[in-house]
């Protein structure tokens, strides 16, 4: 086990390169078995997430090679439609090979998916869908068994744009013969994504980020070198690193058109942002001030992925500012260690109201799910004295060696094993 320890009270200040998007390279791994031919992704990042996703691939039958940021996934020899136990419950993605294998196989047995504890994530959306799809599903003894021996295009709708549920039925339709269209379909640009990288193989989608999104079916795909969209999160998150301590940052690679609702809080709380053409640079006051009031939403609103970042923003802002988590009813757990560090956060149910306080102070905290442990390291950039982040193997999950990234900028941070 490792932990991160921050020495807090370093300016960051410098230039980054933003990450390709993890929640953009696990669904195009994911679809990389709908064909037989190679697929080459480039720019992946070094994440515990997709080095599992790689090894549940190998273990399907898969040839996975990495070479630097360059990954490549040859499933001529897929062989498995029955997903690995141990994997599928470390990773909550691995639940987006169930349409693909279904693609492949027209049948697939996973087991119910792991991944951060940060509301129940239910996965019946999925299987709703895919039932639309005339997959026959039975559930026993811990494992989805889905039987797609009769799998046929079909109109699927989602009581909520589940991004995860949107892409699966993409993906279980990209081979079905006819078009399936997918109603009120999550909008986000990794979903986008997947459409261009699909269609780069062939395939046929079309309406990716809006509410309807329309799949005419093809009888084969082929391979294709793909680079996935940087990660909006990674950057949000960069972005109040350098905002928490008074920093100033320029980030390259960086998605600003797709980032309109975090840039817009980061400005509400007095930050100075440039959008040039795939450019952010942001300069922060010395003291942020507390915005009104921040709602999570489904994308384009705010993302549930930047909320405790933020969190632990107006944890040291000037004033009082509300914050309501409509996503996931449990994204509010690492409230309590912010407050042993010395913030003032009342949290009742999916509410929290915070009164800025003008000093955080070193502790030792725990991570307890990816992002919350990297808006622990944001106090801790900020707190006087030294902070320990344990769990660090939590952060590893979406972050590529985050203390590489912030001593780069100046922090004052290292890795140690416990």
């Amino acid at each position: 086990m490792e932990a991160f320890v921050i020495r807090g009270g370093k300016r960051l200040e410098g230039t980054l390169r933003v990450d390709g998007a993890k929640n953009a390279v696990l669904p195009i791994l994911a679809a990389s078995i709908l064909t037989e031919d190679k697929v080459t992704l480039e720019d992946v990042p070094q994440i515990t997430d997709a080095a599992h996703m790689a090894e549940i691939l190998e273990i399907l039958g898969c040839r996975v090679t990495r070479s630097g940021r360059v990954l490549t996934v040859d499933s001529g020899n897929l062989s498995q439609w029955e997903m690995p136990d141990r994997l599928s419950k470390q990773i909550r993605s691995s639940i987006f090979l169930l349409g693909p294998i279904l693609s492949r196989f027209r049948k697939a047995t996973v087991t119910y998916p792991g991944g951060c504890e940060i509301g129940l994530r239910p996965i019946d959306l999925h299987l709703r869908g895919l039932r639309r799809l005339g997959v026959v599903v039975t559930e026993e003894g811990g494992l989805i068994h889905c039987d797609g021996s009769r799998m046929r295009p079909g109109d699927v709708y989602f009581d909520y744009p589940s991004v995860g549920a949107t892409e699966n039925v993409m993906m279980a339709a990209v081979l079905l013969d006819g078009v399936t269209t997918i109603h009120n379909a999550a909008r986000e640009p990794e979903i986008v994504d997947l459409q261009n990288f699909i269609n780069a193989m062939g395939g046929h989608v079309r309406g990716a980020g809006s509410h309807a999104i329309e799949i005419t079916g093809v009888k084969h795909l082929r391979g294709v070198i793909w680079t996935p969209v940087p990660d909006r999160i990674v950057a949000g998150t960069l972005l109040a690193a350098a905002a928490i301590t008074g920093g100033e940052i320029e980030l390259t690679h960086a998605p600003g058109g797709d980032m309109v609702a975090v840039l817009s809080k980061l400005r509400e709380m007095g930050c100075d942002i440039r959008e040039e053409e795939a450019r952010l640079c942001l300069r922060a006051p010395a003291r942020l001030t507390a915005f009104a009031q921040l709602q999570t939403q489904p994308h384009p609103g705010f993302p549930t992925d930047m909320q405790v970042q933020m969190l632990a923003l107006l944890a040291v802002a000037e004033g009082t500012g509300i914050i309501v988590e409509n996503v996931f009813e449990n994204r509010f757990t690492h409230a309590g260690d912010l407050n042993r560090m010395g913030a003032n956060i009342l949290c009742s149910g999916r509410t929290a109201v915070v009164r800025g306080v003008e000093q955080l102070y070193g502790a030792r905290v725990t991570a307890r799910d990816l992002r919350g442990g990297a808006a622990l390291v944001l106090a801790g950039l900020r707190a006087q004295g030294e902070t320990q982040v344990d769990q660090a193997c939590l952060i590893d999950r979406g972050y590529d060696h985050l203390e590489d990234q912030l001593g780069a900028l100046g922090a004052d941070i290292r890795r140690t094993a416990l």
